[in-house]
């Protein structure tokens, strides 16, 4: 039950990733919000991986960094892509639509010889429906239903294909990281593998704040960062509990939809935090995601 464990821990904390993140990508005016994004990601997730190399015995050498680098380098790319979506689509929209990624890992699994029952079938199939039904409530939704509910949202946002295509390429990209990452697993150390994944994200943070800041000359303000670095502890939080829950290679088929359904949580914090007003089919989805979540838990123990 470990991986469960670890899972639901990744769940809380990637839900709360995800509220300040938005809290601090949603200026529409700010263009390069996403990158500033990744550099507070990459600052944070490089202190604990000096902490990890420091403080703990962990075997870490540049062949792991090369080694793992294809895996960082797609939840890299999926996590910049899903921070520049944040400025056109609700969290609550996004986030589901993102995180339909994990029933897309359980499917690459079970196509590659992964054998589950049908009561996990079932389960799995109730993610997929959940995360998947909310961005398709999102793209039939009425224009004049959207702005009565968005009356007293924190921000407005109207249809747009783009909205919809950027979360759609997180998830695919995040599917790929997820199913690769299973697999680099069974020959790396999760603790020195999470550990070159955040120097590697380090890099990419240092890269992002030289172009920012010296190449756009744009600039960085605490009040409008400080969200962004709260989200990036979560992120690293989550980080953390997700590399052992996904260690556990025979789990992955289960593990990955539930640390996926985080969305759920996210929604919830949208319309607490956000004010995002959800209508009745949103709600549908949420329940039939949380259903699954429930089952594969139970389930296994």
């Amino acid at each position: 039950m470990k991986w469960f464990i670890f899972s639901i821990i990744a769940l809380l904390c990637w839900s709360f990733s995800d509220l300040f993140s938005k809290l601090g990508c949603a200026d529409s005016r700010d263009k390069h919000s996403a990158l500033k994004m990744v550099t507070a990601v990459g600052v944070v997730m490089g202190i604990h991986a000096a902490y990890t190399l420091i403080f703990t015995d962990v075997e870490f050498t540049f062949k792991t960094m090369l080694t793992y680098l294809p895996v960082s380098l797609l939840y890299i790319s999926s996590m910049t892509i899903g921070y520049v979506g944040l400025r056109f689509i609700e969290l609550s929209i996004s986030s589901p639509i993102c995180n339909s990624s994990g029933a897309l890992v359980s499917v690459i699994c079970i196509i590659t010889g992964a054998v589950l029952v049908n009561v996990q079938y079932v389960a799995i199939a109730l993610v997929a429906v959940g995360v998947v039904g909310l961005g398709i409530a999102e793209m039939t939704e009425d224009d004049d239903l959207r702005k009565a509910r968005q009356s007293k949202s924190n921000y407005k946002y109207t249809k747009s294909f783009l909205a919809i295509l950027l979360p759609v390429i997180y998830c695919l990209l995040d599917a790929l990281g997820t199913f690769a990452d299973s697999l680099v697993l069974e020959k790396l150390d999760e603790d020195a593998a999470n550990t070159a994944y955040e120097l590697t994200f380090l890099i990419c943070g240092i890269i992002c704040f030289i172009y920012v800041k010296f190449i756009k000359k744009d600039k960085f303000l605490p009040k409008k960062e400080a969200p962004k670095y709260i989200g990036a502890a979560f992120e690293t939080a989550g980080q953390f509990a997700y590399i052992y829950a996904l260690a556990d290679s025979e789990h992955v088929a289960l593990s990955a939809p539930i640390i996926s359904a985080y969305c759920a949580a996210s929604v919830l914090w949208g319309r607490i935090f956000l004010k995002e007003k959800l209508s009745w089919k949103h709600y549908l989805c949420i329940f039939l995601t949380v259903a699954g979540i429930v089952i594969l838990g139970i389930y296994d123990a």
